[in-house]
């Protein structure tokens, strides 16, 4: 989708890694603030996907969601945003010799920082947990108003995207 090779980093360059935490990996988004032979300097957020978490322990999940969690890769990141993330800021030196690192484009990091930042996760997980009936419209209503509040167009298209897929929207 919007993914880079992984040869040449330099300051700016937009990231995505993950790193392990008990039984699965909390995903990192960032960007590289310096550069020194195979290490990078990442400020960004790193991302705890406990609401996918709570899935997969409950056993209301399939496999894909657990190999999400054991191994997530940017394109498949937002199947564990759909549900409540926990995050957090992230600085670090991550090592490219040896950490799963990968560049990011920056339309698709604004997306998903933006996702994040915005408590997207949440209004979704919102109307996904709702049995039908007036709460679980209300929760519709919410998240309606507040993907039309976006100003981001890029992060709008894309949410607007996932809703529609998941049968959100009509």
């Amino acid at each position: 989708m919007f993914l880079f090779e992984k040869k040449g980093w330099k300051e700016g360059d937009y990231v995505f890694t993950s790193q392990q935490n008990g039984d699965y990996r909390d995903m990192i988004i960032g960007i590289v603030t310096g550069v020194e032979n195979s290490k990078i300097g990442v400020n960004g957020i790193i991302v705890n996907a406990v609401g996918l978490k709570n899935k997969v322990s409950q056993g209301k999940s399939g496999p894909q969601s657990e190999q999400i969690l054991k191994d997530p890769t940017p394109k498949e990141i937002v199947f564990a945003l759909i549900y409540r993330v926990e995050y957090d800021n992230f600085t670090g030196i991550l090592d490219t010799s040896t950490d799963p690192v990968e560049k990011l484009h920056k339309t698709l990091y604004n997306i998903l920082t933006g996702w994040i930042r915005e408590s997207i996760p949440e209004l979704i997980g919102n109307v996904l947990s709702l049995p039908d009936g007036q709460e679980k419209d209300q929760a519709k209503r919410v998240l309606k108003q507040r993907m039309d509040t976006l100003y981001d167009k890029d992060l709008k298209r894309y949410m607007y995207s996932v809703c529609r897929s998941l049968k959100i929207l009509h």
